[in-house]
């Protein structure tokens, strides 16, 4: 039996049930559909099962996209306070973390609860675990052919996010329909993911697995470039920890990133200006300042002798000491992937919507929101509000 609806909601996680909470608390008829058969994963997990639910600095700067200036009208009408009101309105409690981050004092679950009785609020009809098998239009109305039967609707939200963790069921619905409308995609790629490094040239690094330091790192150029002071970690395979993280969503394949690791200490200027007062050895003053198995591991990796004094090295060793600590430029290989990355890079074109509604210029009724659309936050909160934003600016805009 087919069913109709006013608005149709491909995708309950964050995005799509802020807005099928919003559309559905205006009056709309509702139908939030889901083919996983557990509610939003992905909040679930998210800040190590407590959830960053955003970031109290968020702003438009925050966010990477071929249009930068696209998700300001959604994050302007819709900011972190608005969040913490309805957060404070269920009597959830939450604490900052770190760089205002927001975090939740017990369980992701209370999030989660709280978007599906907000939906509850709105009537909203639930079909999940549903897949839908095609979508297309039938006159005015967008026809969804369901394993649980068709459904029409006169607006379409698609709010199925990207490709990261496919475990959890991430997908490339968004883009499928976005490209059957003849809408433009920018090529999704992995963001905020571990880095990895060849085998061979990482040989040297890999036995400092476990170390953690905050660092500056950088890469890119102009526009392009990006800048973070945050903690790097040492693996196995490569690099990670939020300073990696970070970074990998502006590195770009080929690119070298360029790592400060003691950004308090000019190592240079130190060394030589101390040849004469420093009695200690290389190693043992690195030590002072870097967890001793670094120092003692990036001395071996770049040929220096840990037991040489100070006091006897050139001016320009020093300086090349001080250039591999303090600039050490390192080539990545590659990332770890879609299995490990927390957010997809590029998504629907946001030159194709509409920045008050979300809803694709050609396709009227059609509306793009989430991680789908080609907008990305840095670490720490700030894809969740992009999610919560994006989901009320279409929740408003449904007629």
């Amino acid at each position: 039996m087919t069913k109709q609806y006013d608005v149709a909601v491909i995708g309950a996680g964050a995005a799509g049930m802020m807005c099928a909470a919003v559309a559905g608390q205006r009056g709309k008829s509702v139908v939030l559909i889901d083919h996983a058969g557990k509610l939003a994963e992905k909040i679930r997990i998210s800040g190590g099962g407590r959830c960053n639910f955003t970031n109290l600095g968020a702003t438009p700067a925050n966010f990477l996209s071929q249009n930068p200036h696209f998700c300001k009208s959604a994050l302007s009408r819709y900011t972190p306070q608005d969040f913490l009101s309805l957060i404070k309105r269920y009597r959830i409690g939450y604490h900052e973390k770190h760089k205002g981050q927001l975090f939740c004092d017990s369980s992701s679950e209370d999030i989660i609860d709280m978007l599906k009785s907000e939906c509850e609020l709105g009537h909203v009809t639930w079909r999940m675990p549903c897949a839908v098998d095609a979508v297309g239009k039938e006159g005015e109305l967008f026809r969804l052919d369901t394993d649980s039967g068709a459904v029409l609707a006169r607006q379409l939200v698609i709010a199925t996010g990207g490709l990261s963790i496919p475990k959890i069921g991430a997908t490339d619905f968004a883009y499928r329909i976005a490209r059957q409308f003849d809408l433009d995609v920018i090529a999704p790629r992995p963001g905020l993911v571990p880095l990895t490094f060849d085998g061979a040239g990482w040989q040297a690094f890999a036995e400092l697995s476990g170390i953690a330091l905050e660092v500056e790192v950088e890469t890119g150029v102009k526009k392009q470039k990006g800048y973070f002071l945050e903690d790097l970690l040492f693996t196995h395979r490569g690099l990670s920890g939020p300073a990696i993280l970070q970074i990998s969503s502006y590195w770009q394949e080929g690119a070298p990133l360029v790592l400060n690791l003691l950004p308090q200490i000019d190592v240079a200027e130190t060394l030589i200006e101390g040849k004469s007062t420093l009695k200690k050895n290389l190693g043992n003053l690195l030590a002072q300042w870097l967890p001793t198995r670094l120092a003692d591991g990036l001395l071996k990796a770049n040929g220096f002798d840990g037991a040489a004094r100070i006091a006897d090295m050139q001016d320009k060793q020093l300086r090349a000491l001080g250039q591999a600590l303090n600039g050490w430029s390192i080539k990545p290989a590659g990332s770890e992937g879609y299995r490990k990355a927390e957010v997809t890079l590029g998504g629907v074109n946001t030159k194709e919507l509409s920045q008050q509604s979300m809803m694709a210029n050609k396709v009227p009724g059609l509306h793009f929101i989430g991680e789908a659309v080609d907008v990305t936050g840095w670490l720490g909160g700030y894809n969740f509000q992009w999610a919560w934003a994006s989901g009320v600016a279409a929740g408003n805009a449904l007629n």
